[in-house]
């Protein structure tokens, strides 16, 4: 995400409605809301360049495409290799997800896989990229709560009066 910009009352109102029916049109969009076809065209774009929406394939479930096992593996990199490892764990297509943290490890991961043994393998797939020392993995039981941000975009409308 580079570029980004705060979301205002009307972003937030769009992004709802598209929460409400991703398949809406511009112009179905517009006259929900009030607004001109051209406004929400813009709007959309702009979000979408400055990294505010993000890519179509985030809605899909790895589980429909045969990785319904879900994990994360936290992973402690050589400090001085951090580019090097970072971009060779990048290269794993079952890394989803990936955030440098604060403690005992560097990384932590979201990884998806199709089985135990998937997961096995792919954790000793990303102890074999340069600069990573050792990791940690929580197979994740259930999702207790879906990523979710409708909450976040309703308390961005302002109240009418």
């Amino acid at each position: 995400m580079t570029d980004m910009t705060s979301l205002d009352d009307l972003d937030a109102r769009i992004l709802l409605a598209l929460d409400d029916d991703p398949d809406a049109t511009v112009l179905a969009l517009a006259s929900r809301l009030g607004v001109a076809r051209n406004t929400v065209h813009a709007r959309l774009k702009r979000m979408t360049a400055g990294g505010a929406l993000g890519s179509f394939s985030k809605r899909v479930d790895p589980a429909a495409l045969g990785y319904p096992l879900v994990a994360f593996v936290w992973i402690a990199i050589s400090q001085d290799a951090t580019e090097q490892a970072t971009a060779g764990l990048a290269g794993i297509p079952e890394i989803v997800e990936m955030h440098a943290t604060t403690g005992d490890a560097d990384l932590l991961a979201k990884v998806v896989a199709r089985d135990p043994a998937h997961l096995h393998r792919l954790t000793t797939r990303m102890l074999r990229v340069d600069g990573v020392q050792r990791t940690s993995t929580a197979l994740s039981l259930v999702e207790a709560m879906p990523h979710r941000v409708r909450s976040l975009l309703e308390q961005a409308v302002t109240p009418s009066a």
